[in-house]
């Protein structure tokens, strides 16, 4: 069930962890094996990029990111699920193009699972290309692991 706003119009704000609590909510929302909050509080920590895109007070979706020498590993993209499928990760994906630029970046590098072909879809709209496979690399319940496709784009 998708959600609509009132406005369309939405801003990037620093994830912080002041906010964790809302983000956490989308989290596990989103996903059968959620980020925990150690996890993200690891990330704030180590000074990785986190951003929320936010609209009407409501967080839609974050992106975390790491930076390398000359690269950018994106970590975490997420879009709350009721505001999924009306453009949101396309927004955030540019955003996090934009700031890998300015901090001197050629590539940008993710994981997905292989059964998440929604998203795979939407990194190879936005230009990503497959270039590998880890296995067993993503919990997938009752003992399971699944395999990750890795994606990258050439700045």
């Amino acid at each position: 069930m998708n959600a609509r706003l009132e406005s369309t119009e939405a801003l990037f704000e620093p994830l912080l962890a002041d906010r964790l609590d809302e983000v956490l909510r989308v989290e596990q929302r989103a996903y059968a094996h959620p980020w925990t909050r150690a996890n993200f509080l690891d990330a704030l920590h180590s000074g990785y990029e986190a951003q929320m895109l936010v609209a009407d007070g409501t967080v839609l979706g974050y992106f975390v990111a790491m930076k390398g020498v000359d690269e950018v590993h994106l970590l975490n993209i997420t879009v709350a699920p009721e505001y999924q499928g009306q453009g949101w990760a396309r927004i955030m994906l540019d955003a996090l193009a934009i700031w890998a630029r300015g901090q001197s970046a050629v590539w940008l590098w993710l994981e997905v699972r292989v059964g998440n072909g929604r998203a795979i879809a939407v990194y190879e709209a936005h230009g990503y290309r497959r270039v590998g496979q880890r296995k067993n690399y993503y919990p997938a319940g009752h003992g399971q692991r699944e395999d990750a496709i890795v994606m990258s784009l050439r700045l």
